[in-house]
């Protein structure tokens, strides 16, 4: 009963983070991971015991990841005036993913004993943007660079993942991987796509209560089945969330008119509102565990906080060239950056025998908190700035009037 009304509070309190995150300009994820970190601490000082729950972390990331990617791809609006929009944070998902990932791996391999490619498979987690952490830190922005953090993240989440894979499970780089690779991808794609006609097909024709949580096992059951023929199950999400959250651009195709459209698309607004609720359910449950598994010398140790350092140094020089190539606006989005779920996730994926000594949870907790730390105060001061700029606009204007 005390787990259970702890556990209530905890969630209450996270929502309320959630709440003010917009006015407070402070990522939810700070305060989640301090919130855990806290409680960990009383546990400690009144000696509560509790079982052991590390085992539990990459079960809540994976289902985390999934509602995340269809949250993201949900959002995201396909057509004709998005062209633009959606080849700017494509390259912006993807070129710093791979330039970050060659920096890093080449500063672990200089100064360890391995081989590229085990440090190119732990130099992969510190290059993917989380959308988890972005795209509710930016609500407040103008729709402009909000569209473009919700395309960014999502598709770096995708990429990321997609690209840790191929680099994890390949043993070898030539043409042969690559072949199987392309095979690999035009298969889960034409999965997708059966399996999203399913999926609408059920979504509409399902008369039953529940109707839903079906839908969402469904989802969750293709994804771990795709993982474990290693096949970009990722795809399949996103390919999923895209096709049902513009079903509107899909008006001139016949066939498409038997899913009774209008009735259709009302279903599919309940299915986003239930994958927002459970979207931040799961976050927060993520986010708090894992602060809860945090030691307090894991944050403060000393012996990481260099290279930590240095990480965010590319991670922010990258970005820059980045968006000047994309010719976007610096400010605020070059310190919208952040590192995250994805980020403990993929670094919890690598296998113990793969694991660099350089990369370990302290370097991990160090560089999530100081993105978000960055991408706090950059977004404050962009706000100051603008604030600023308005009550000067007015001052000028009032001048004009009364001469």
């Amino acid at each position: 009963m005390t787990i259970v009304i702890s556990l209530c509070i905890l969630l209450l309190v996270s929502y309320l983070f959630d709440l003010t995150a917009s006015k407070t300009k402070i990522p939810s994820v700070i305060l989640l991971l301090l919130l855990g970190w806290f409680v960990k601490e009383i546990t400690t000082f009144f000696l509560i015991k509790l079982p052991d729950l590390s085992s539990t972390l990459p079960i809540l990331g994976t289902i985390g990841l999934i509602l995340i990617v269809l949250e993201g791809s949900l959002e995201l609006e396909l057509n004709k005036s998005k062209i633009s929009l959606i080849k700017k944070s494509s390259l912006g998902a993807f070129l710093p993913l791979i330039l970050t990932a060659l920096g890093l791996a080449y500063l672990f391999y200089y100064y360890s004993e391995y081989d590229f490619k085990t440090c190119l498979s732990n130099a992969i987690p510190f290059c993917v943007i989380s959308s988890a952490i972005a795209i509710p830190s930016v609500r407040n922005l103008r729709q402009s660079y909000k569209e473009f953090v919700i395309y960014e993240s999502s598709l770096s989440d995708i990429f990321g993942v997609i690209f840790f894979n191929f680099v994890a499970f390949n043993t070898s780089f030539g043409a042969e991987t690559f072949g199987y690779f392309s095979l690999e991808i035009l298969l889960i794609i034409i999965i997708s796509f059966v399996a999203t006609i399913l999926l609408s097909f059920l979504l509409n024709k399902i008369d039953h209560h529940i109707k839903f949580v079906p839908i969402i096992l469904l989802i969750i059951l293709i994804y771990e089945v795709s993982k474990i023929f290693h096949l970009p199950a990722l795809v399949f999400i996103m390919v999923f969330g895209l096709s049902i959250g513009n079903l509107d651009e899909l008006k001139q195709y016949q066939w498409i008119q038997k899913f009774r459209l209008d009735l259709l698309n009302k279903e599919v607004h309940k299915f986003k509102e239930l994958i927002i609720e459970a979207t931040f359910l799961v976050r927060a449950l993520f986010f708090l565990l894992f602060g809860y598994l945090i030691k307090t010398s894991e944050i403060l140790n000393p012996d990481t906080i260099l290279w930590a350092l240095a990480i965010v140094g590319i991670i922010l020089v990258i970005r820059f060239f980045q968006l000047k190539l994309s010719k976007i606006p610096l400010f605020p989005l070059l310190f919208v950056a952040p590192r995250g779920l994805i980020t403990i996730l993929l670094f919890l994926s690598i296998a113990p025998e793969n694991q660099i000594e350089l990369v370990n949870k302290s370097l991990i907790i160090q560089v999530i908190l100081l993105t978000a730390i960055i991408m706090m105060l950059g977004i404050m001061l962009t706000t100051i700035k603008r604030i600023k700029t308005i009550e000067e606009t007015r001052k000028v204007l009032r001048s004009h009037q009364e001469d």
